[in-house]
């Protein structure tokens, strides 16, 4: 019977001494993320040819399937600013102020190749590409109408719409290990084109193009929030 249960404690030992060790070796992630960013935003293809650019502010809750797969939802508010050059002579401007939602799902190169052995694979692991739909409500509060077209008529256009966008996205993170090697906070980098299916994110309705694009440069911060999991592969080289 002493044997007995001195074999069940060493068991125990072991077992424990394995899943520290496997802690501490950098398998284990956060499946939950809560963050906030600032971005810059650039109307790139509109009906107006001056681009200017304008702030928005980002919130995202991330669900982390795996340290390199994750699903995002995020929510913005920013503006977004356009006009025409005198040399034009159409007097076109417009100022909109908009409120984003969109779901997408990131893969980062971590997922897909071997940064075990490898400084330069280890440095590029934190890179990846999202994509995914989203819902852009847009409020045109600055909108002049076109000189070249007779005085009291506007061109073609709605200043209040609400329309579906697809974002695409390159970005890098950067991961900030705790002290048992687990991602807690991470620092992200990206820069995304948002395909509008519409053409009225300027409020003007004109041109051979029938959707409207902005770009987004943010960088932004997330916070590790729980429900930790372990991974297949080490996260931290």
């Amino acid at each position: 019977m002493i044997k007995l249960i001195f074999k069940l404690i060493i068991i125990v030992i072991l077992c424990t001494s394995t899943f520290l060790a496997k802690a501490q070796l950098g398998y284990d992630y956060a499946q939950y993320d809560v963050g906030v960013a600032v971005g810059l935003n650039v109307p790139v293809s509109t009906d107006v040819h001056t681009l200017n650019k304008t702030p928005s502010a980002h919130f995202n809750f991330t669900y982390n399937q795996s340290p390199f797969v994750n699903y995002v939802f995020e929510g913005q508010a920013g503006r977004l600013k356009g006009s025409d050059p005198e040399s034009i002579q159409s007097g076109r401007r417009f100022e909109n102020h908009f409120a984003a939602f969109a779901l997408k799902v990131q893969l980062q190169a971590g997922e897909v190749i071997d940064y075990s052995h490898n400084q330069m694979a280890n440095a590029f692991k934190n890179l990846y590409v999202s994509t995914g739909i989203g819902y852009i409500v847009n409020h045109i509060v600055v909108k002049n109408p076109d000189l070249r077209v007779p005085p009291g008529m506007m061109l073609a256009g709605d200043n209040n719409t609400q329309v579906p966008f697809i974002p695409v996205r390159l970005g890098y993170e950067i991961k900030v290990f705790n002290q048992y090697n687990e991602p807690s906070i991470k620092i992200d980098l990206g820069y995304q084109y948002n395909f509008v299916l519409s053409d009225n994110l300027d409020g003007y309705d004109t041109g051979d193009s029938k959707r409207d694009v902005f770009s987004q440069l943010t960088l932004g911060v997330k916070f590790a929030i729980g429900g930790v999991t372990s991974y297949r592969k080490q996260v931290h080289y």
